[in-house]
């Protein structure tokens, strides 16, 4: 009996042999590239620029013509915007508000998610497309009524008048209903059997597997609130309990056209959400996956 041999080829070799070496650029992705090039430009030109204007001599900040470096490099519009003490206060309160909104924004949106995936009462679906319907509905439409309950209340002025508005977020409970309709179920039905009850079963089970489509709705309700300027500016009056992008309208005004500190409290106030972002990128992009893998 003769032997056969048999030789084992990969896809990847098949597919050499097949049509000879593959081109790695091709035209579409070339035209992405440029694409992708372009809009990166455009959005950091802007910061870059910025950035150049803080740290020029506010006399060559409106110099003809217009110049990327000044006469010399300085960082007097950072000290002169430091030591007002203003802006120190206001990025305490931005970053208070924004931890505190975020931390209630997660937890009330998931159990509100946990709660129509998991539970059948009455009105259920009539009660989830009213939450869907708040996803197409106009913040600014809700501010007077807003506006009038924060005063009825006595929240005016207050963290609590800033915090509380921000926290109902309809479209992250769609995102995390979409996510826990692919959390198997056959995992708490073991739990149950268990002993365990709804809400042992929803901290220690539910949330630990939800952990990147969690930290997605932290990051992006950390960066909305932290942006959020109308709300704050409409509920704080005083200058004591504002935050930062409404501190930085008083810095304007106060400044005038000294370009160099506007452009000092600009790079000051968006560095923290740079951080966040370059901390915490796979974060975002393991719970928009996560999340588009559940929704299938």
């Amino acid at each position: 009996m003769s032997g056969t041999a048999t030789v084992t080829t990969s896809p990847a070799a098949r597919s050499a042999d097949a049509g000879g070496r593959r081109p790695r650029w091709t035209r579409g992705r070339i035209a992405l590239l440029v694409i992708a090039l372009l809009l990166t430009a455009a959005w950091l030109l802007p910061l870059a620029w910025a950035v150049a204007t803080s740290l020029k001599p506010e006399g060559d900040t409106t110099r003809t013509p217009l110049s990327w470096t000044g006469s010399r490099v300085t960082f007097d519009a950072y000290s002169k915007v430091w030591e007002s003490g203003d802006l120190m206060v206001w990025l305490m309160n931005s970053a208070y508000v924004s931890v505190m909104t975020t931390l209630l924004t997660v937890v009330t949106c998931a159990m509100a998610a946990y709660g129509f995936t998991r539970t059948e009462f009455r009105g259920r679906r009539l009660l989830y497309g009213l939450v869907l319907a708040g996803i197409m509905v106009p913040p600014q439409v809700l501010i007077a009524p807003l506006f009038r309950e924060m005063v009825q209340l006595g929240l005016v002025d207050t963290y609590w008048g800033v915090i509380l508005p921000q926290v109902a977020v309809p479209a992250m409970v769609f995102i995390l209903v979409k996510f826990f309709e692919g959390v198997p179920r056959e995992l708490e039905e073991a739990a149950f059997c268990d002993g365990a009850g709804r809400w042992r079963v929803f901290w220690t089970i539910v949330i630990p597997l939800s952990r990147p489509v969690l930290a997605a709705v932290a990051i992006f309700t950390f960066i909305s609130t932290w942006n959020n300027f109308l709300w704050p500016f409409l509920v704080t009056t005083d200058p004591g309990g504002m935050t930062l992008p409404v501190g930085l309208v008083n810095v304007q005004s106060s400044f005038g056209v000294r370009y160099a500190q506007i452009m000092a409290s600009l790079v000051i106030a968006g560095t923290p959400l740079l951080i966040v972002f370059a901390f915490f990128q796979r974060q975002i992009v393991r719970g928009i996956a996560h999340t588009g893998v559940a929704g299938q």
